[in-house]
């Protein structure tokens, strides 16, 4: 394949000046891998816009070609099992910090970051999730492997405006959980009860430095991270959890031994970027199946590549809910 195609880079001068702008490479500019897959669609994630801004940390070399989510077709395959025509979802790993990512008509992967599409999931559905609900529905799996069950109390939901927030309601109602949402949004509450939280709360307080409080929650998905993240291990009920995803709130929080040795309380970290193939192809085949939400759809918005410089704009001035799905017009 030797004709050029659209991508759209970031790079940095002598200066530490980012710029970003669509170009026109060939398949020579690609990384090495040895798959070479045709994009269909992608995302923005809040990572990806990050990636196109002065003095981030996403970025590890310049030039690069953000985007760490995108479904599409295999057309060249040098990996036994990876054949031409092939539906396939690639995320995480090094895919935009450091290896030419989805804001590409064409990319080339190695064979292990390959997730073949599952049955009864389209190239769109899987960029409507992304590595925001493969995300969240790792925190699931991990949440009922320690213990989390619709018998029990309800299950909280921060950052729920959030695309791993949303996503997190709307998969945790589909298998039957109670779910409280706490967001810092005062517009969204129709929206988060429409796809299924049953209570709204605001955002949680920072710690108060009380070592237990009342049992409130079974468990919890938590995307912000930071000092109030102690406010929800206090509250988890006995032998409650918390998955850890994010750090919007901050890298750090303080918290008592208390409920750990007291209330068996447990602290998930949640890693998506490095996770064992076995697992990973397990949460897709659920996201397929037991935890795809009718209202799926609900929380996309569809731009095209030419107004993916747009989209950024909007995450980065938070002026979006939900997932932006960019859609390469592949037909």
């Amino acid at each position: 394949m030797s004709e050029k195609f659209k991508a759209y880079l970031v790079d940095r001068d002598d200066e530490g000046n980012v710029s970003s702008d669509f170009k026109q490479l060939t398949v020579d500019d690609l990384p090495e891998g040895d798959v070479l897959i045709k994009v269909h669609y992608s995302s923005i994630n809040y990572k990806d816009a990050l990636a196109t801004q002065n003095n981030n940390a996403i970025v590890k070399q310049y030039p690069m070609v953000p985007g760490i989510d995108l479904s599409g077709e295999i057309v060249e395959s040098n990996a036994p099992g990876h054949y031409v025509g092939d539906k396939v979802i690639v995320t995480s790993y090094d895919l935009g910090v450091s290896h030419f990512g989805g804001y590409s008509e064409y990319v080339r992967v190695k064979s292990e970051w390959i997730i073949d599409l599952p049955e009864d999931l389209t190239l769109e559905e899987a960029m409507i999730y992304g590595t925001a609900g493969y995300t969240a529905g790792l925190a699931i799996e991990r949440l009922e492997n320690d213990g989390m069950t619709i018998e029990k109390d309800s299950v909280l939901v921060r950052g729920a405006s959030g695309g791993v927030g949303m996503l997190s309601v709307l998969m945790l109602n589909k298998l039957g959980y109670d779910v409280v949402a706490s967001t810092g949004r005062k517009d969204v509450d129709d929206k988060l009860k429409a796809i299924g939280a049953k209570e709204v709360i605001d955002r949680l307080p920072e710690y108060d430095h009380k070592p237990l409080a009342s049992r409130t929650w079974q468990a919890a998905i938590d995307p912000v991270g930071g000092d109030s993240l102690s406010n929800i291990v206090n509250r988890l009920d006995n032998n409650g959890s918390v998955a850890v995803i994010g750090m919007t709130g901050g890298t750090k929080f303080e918290s008592s031994v208390f409920p750990l040795i007291l209330r068996g309380i447990s602290v998930l970290g949640i890693d998506s970027v490095f996770t064992p193939i076995k697992l990973r192809k397990l949460v897709w085949r659920r996201l397929a199946k037991d935890l795809k939400p009718k209202q799926l759809h609900d929380i996309k918005d569809v731009i095209s590549f030419e107004d993916l410089p747009k989209g950024i704009e909007r995450v980065m001035n938070h002026q979006h809910m939900g997932r932006i799905i960019i859609d390469f017009g592949v037909k």
